[in-house]
């Protein structure tokens, strides 16, 4: 579809998804895009880390793609795969993937991911019902990526060869950033530049209770905390990136929809998590947690995340359910 089109579809999926926020604030909320952990193992020890390794449970396939159905009839629009790292199990987020295009029709399906495990073999197999592909890549010194505990030295290697492989199978670049005490006065412009990611995410480095905040826990990522000054700085050393989007803490901190290995939603104020969604249904887990909606509009949480060219208007008219 034209270019016009296009946009003119993508601005008819935003008034309207705006237009039922709005509308439906006292009805209980909708889950327009989850962020699903499906699994807390990972290869990479970040030092930041905030979902950590500190359970090995991976939901049964059935019963996973059960709670995906009960949040596409909720109305979820968008859903990103999340870990841990999800490509140390590719034949599970494979199937995930093809159902969620597949079976439950959403709009878009995205995974973040280190980027290590990924075969070109799996783009190839799934690439089709993949709109979005994010690389968390923090830093293009080696040493430093080693010192947060991302990776080994090819890092940037992996990046560069991932950059390729999604051209050539259609899925939108992206990579996600850690703005943290090791890398903020990194100028990366350079990189950035001749990689072209549609989107780079830049995140300040998020401390999160009972996850990475203090000795106790399996990680301690206090001793990589930046101001919200230091962070500005870094933001503002790349405004000239068109994909740059900033997220400092006061827009991240509650701004996500998490579901977790358990199929439960997360609470990012302390609060206990929801009861997984196949024992109480989808409106009553959300009514158990907090999520800041206007946040998630704030930091962009609408955006072009279907991958141009394949033909749809965003998901308009596709389905009645969540024609809004």
């Amino acid at each position: 579809m034209g270019a016009i089109t296009w946009l003119l579809a993508l601005i008819v999926v935003t008034i309207s998804t705006l237009y039922h926020l709005y509308t439906r604030r006292n009805r209980g909320q909708i889950p327009v895009s989850v962020n699903y952990h499906f699994t807390r193992r990972c290869n990479y020890t970040c030092g930041f880390c905030f979902h950590t390794a500190s359970t090995s449970y991976i939901e049964d396939p059935n019963r996973a793609k059960e709670g995906l159905r009960l949040l596409a009839q909720a109305g979820m629009r968008k859903l990103n795969f999340a870990g841990g790292e999800p490509f140390l199990y590719p034949k599970l987020l494979g199937e995930m993937i093809d159902f969620c295009k597949q079976d439950l029709k959403l709009e878009s399906v995205s995974i973040v991911t280190n980027g290590s495990l990924i075969k070109e073999g799996f783009l190839r197999k799934h690439g089709k019902n993949l709109d979005i592909l994010a690389i968390s890549c923090d830093s293009f010194d080696e040493a430093t990526n080693i010192q947060i505990g991302r990776g080994t030295g090819s890092q940037v290697k992996n990046l560069v060869q991932i950059a390729k492989w999604c051209d050539k199978y259609g899925i939108s670049f992206k990579i996600n950033t850690v703005v943290n005490r090791l890398n903020d006065m990194e100028d990366m412009n350079e990189r950035i530049s001749e990689l072209k990611p549609f989107r780079w995410k830049c995140f300040q480095v998020l401390i999160v209770a009972g996850e990475n905040d203090t000795e106790e826990t399996l990680r301690n990522g206090h001793k990589f905390t930046i101001s919200d000054e230091e962070f500005e700085q870094f933001c503002e050393r790349h405004r000239g990136q068109p994909s740059l989007v900033p997220e400092p803490n006061s827009l991240m901190a509650k701004s996500y929809l998490i579901l977790d290995e358990y199929l439960r939603f997360l609470d990012r104020t302390g609060k206990q998590p929801s009861r997984p969604i196949l024992e109480v249904g989808v409106n009553k887990a959300l009514e158990s947690v907090f999520w800041d909606e206007d946040a998630f509009l704030e930091r962009g949480g609408l955006y072009d995340w279907v991958k141009p060219g394949i033909g749809k208007s965003c998901g308009v008219g596709e389905r009645e359910e969540l024609d809004w």
